[in-house]
Order: structure tokens, then sequence, then C-alpha cells
């Protein structure tokens, strides 16, 4: 099982704030250490108030490459696409607009060949096998998923690929894998509602079924910080 540390704020304005702060942070110290950042963000409505704070921490953003957890399969302009939100919250305003995002290329011609040229792109970006991720953000569903690792999926048990075609509420996904997300130096989630709720503690549970409860086969080497409002921690 892996460690956790949990981190309660008593609202969303201020788990906005801490994970903006958290995120800061990470991306500062990895700076510091190495002459690139490369972070895997998630997706969704949660995280779209701290990505508009952390966009305005004054950062070498020039030298952060940004990456996505998972993406729907839809046009980069659609209202459903997580790159659209990344563009218009974290590099909606200076600093981070001098970011390098690098969405997922959903204009090939098939979810498939998407997710090999992710792959690809990440193992050019990152070293080692599977590609090492400086940092990643991830959500938590109220049905225990993470990026698109849905329970009952194939994705779910992909373990010979970085990248891979996922399902999730009726639209093909690409996501990243179990093993490459466990890869990762650093590993954040980010959990808001009380709908969560459930979902949370089944993460944190001391044994349980990680086909049911996708998120715990995030397993990095190194701790996992969780950051969550009061109404998903209870």
């Amino acid at each position: 099982m892996s460690r956790y540390n949990l981190r309660v704020c008593e609202d969303m304005q201020a788990l906005a704030r801490l994970a903006s702060e958290t995120m800061a942070r990470c991306i500062g110290e990895t700076l510091v250490q190495q002459p690139r950042c490369a972070v895997a963000l998630a997706g969704g409505s949660t995280p779209e108030a701290a990505y508009a704070l952390l966009g305005r921490e004054r950062l070498a953003w020039d030298r952060v490459d940004l990456l996505l957890g998972d993406e729907r399969w839809v046009s980069p302009d659609n209202e459903a696409s997580n790159a659209r939100m990344v563009r218009h919250t974290l590099m909606g305003c200076e600093p981070a607009a001098r970011a390098c995002l690098h969405p997922v290329p959903t204009h090939l011609t098939s979810p498939d060949a998407a997710a090999t040229a992710y792959e690809a792109l990440l193992q050019s970006l990152c070293a080692g096998d599977p590609p090492q991720l400086d940092l990643v953000l991830l959500g938590l569903g109220d049905d225990g998923h993470t990026a698109s690792l849905f329970p009952g999926t194939a994705a779910v048990s992909v373990s010979d690929r970085w990248v891979t075609v996922g399902m999730g509420k009726g639209l093909p996904r690409v996501t990243m894998t179990a093993p490459l997300l466990s890869a990762a130096r650093q590993v954040v989630f980010l959990v808001a509602g009380r709908g969560k709720r459930e979902a949370l503690a089944k993460l944190l549970a001391a044994e349980g079924d990680a086909a049911r409860t996708p998120a715990r086969l995030v397993a990095p080497a190194g701790e996992i910080v969780i950051l969550s409002d009061r109404a998903a921690a209870g």
C-alpha cells in the first residue's frame, strides 16, 4: 500500500490555494535541480481554480512541459477538451502562458494512433522506462477512477504500455497508464465534493480492490499527497 499524506481544507477556495502552492513548490524545486520540469495535469472542473492561481506564480515557465494525464477523444476546441481548459486557465495569463503545452493529438486518425504518438512524445521528453514525470496531478471520480482508468475497463490492466485508450461515460479517451503514473517523482490527488467521500475512503483504506477503485493502482515509491476539501474528507 502506498503512503498517503492527506491534507484537508475547509472549502474549495482554500483547496485551490493549497493545490496551487503545492504544485508551484514542486515545480520550483525541480527547476533548481534540473533544466526542465515535466508535469502531467488532471482534467475536469475541480482543478480549474487551482490552475488559474498557479498560472500567476513567478516560475521559469519557459522550462516547463505540460502534459495531460488523459484526454477525451474530442477536437481541441471542444468544451470537453482538457487541453482547451488548460489553455484557458493555467495558460490564460502571464507568466504561465510561456509554458510548453503538449496536448494529446486528437487530430490523428484514431485514439490508438494518438496513444502511440503521445507515448513516443513522453519517451522523448522524460528519461526512464517508464518515462519519469516530475509531477502528476490526478483527480478522483466518484466511482474510484483516476485519469481515464475506469473500473471494469481494459485500460486498468494495461501494464506494457505507458499510454493507452480507455472508455469512460461513452467516450473514447487517451490515458496514461498506471505504471507510468506510478513512476512519477511526485503524485498529487485533488479531491472535492461530498460525492467523492466514499471513493476517497476506499482509496485510503488499508485493503481494497484496485479493480473497483483504479486510483489505488497509482503506487509511486514516494509519498502520495492528497489534497481534499472537508466535504470529501468527512
